[in-house]
């Protein structure tokens, strides 16, 4: 079964069409690259493609194998339950599977991620992945928004001029989904709680919504508009941040609980 026809028929997971990409590199000026290109054919590509490619899979490694710096060594054996010690870990062991299929495809064109395994979190290319997790709140609300703008990145390369990164999606896409679920359960049953659990996780959404809006980039990014141009990514950035802000603010409103300001402590507008 084809990648997008596997995600389609899951619950809860929406695919952007090559029409709607198309479109949305129109907005910004520019042209989607339309051919499919396999590892063999980047020696014949213009510098600047190799470039983008070895920079959007350097940072999605590092977002895969940043989760688990952040969240494993304070979480994993504090979580409430041992059925959620047992997701935490398969949570972790998930995402260090993700970044062993991304960093083999950059070793493929050459470029060596595997520092990203043993650097500070201080040193994180993203923001959202340069502290650390130490609350059940904190972990659930990463799963709800973090996990989910990691969704988001990843969508980026459904249906992308590069086929061996279009090829290792469906099952990352799919894992991705898991987390998300069980972020967005927990904090909604910890804010139905009441009181101080929901201070608490309203604490923790103020948070990780402003991280979550930054983790998209700058909006007059020229960098964004040359992923496009290159069929690399699918969306500007500014397209993104606006869709993600449309389907989390109906959740939070849902769970009782206030959507944070959308401007307020951010980097990058």
């Amino acid at each position: 079964m084809a990648g997008g026809a596997l995600l389609a028929s899951r619950p809860g997971v929406r695919l952007l069409t090559h029409t709607a990409g198309a479109c949305v590199c129109a907005e910004v000026g520019e042209t989607m690259f339309e051919e499919k290109k396999e590892h063999e054919d980047l020696e014949k590509m213009p510098s600047e493609y190799r470039e983008l490619l070895e920079r959007v899979l350097t940072i999605q490694a590092d977002c895969e194998i940043g989760g688990p710096h952040l969240y494993v060594k304070d979480i994993l054996l504090t979580a409430p339950s041992k059925v959620n010690q047992l997701i935490v870990a398969r949570t972790a062991a998930e995402e260090m599977d993700h970044y062993r299929k991304i960093t083999r495809l950059a070793g493929e064109i050459g470029k060596d991620t595997s520092f990203l395994l043993s650097i500070p979190n201080q040193q994180r290319y993203l923001e959202a992945f340069r502290g650390v997790i130490k609350t059940w709140e904190d972990f659930s609300v990463f799963g709800f928004l973090i996990d989910r703008v990691g969704r988001y990145q990843l969508e980026e390369f459904l249906d992308c001029s590069y086929l061996p990164l279009q090829r290792i999606l469906p099952e990352i896409l799919k894992e991705e989904m898991g987390h998300i679920g069980f972020g967005t359960n927990q904090t909604a049953e910890i804010a139905a709680k009441g009181g101080e659990s929901r201070e608490r996780v309203q604490q923790s959404l103020n948070f990780w919504y402003t991280k979550a809006l930054d983790m998209f980039g700058r909006t007059d990014s020229e960098r964004s508009n040359r992923f496009c141009h290159w069929g690399l990514k699918r969306r500007s950035n500014s397209q993104a941040r606006r869709e993600f802000i449309k389907e989390v603010d109906p959740i939070i409103t849902s769970m009782g609980l206030t959507v944070p300001d959308p401007v307020t402590g951010r980097k990058f507008l």
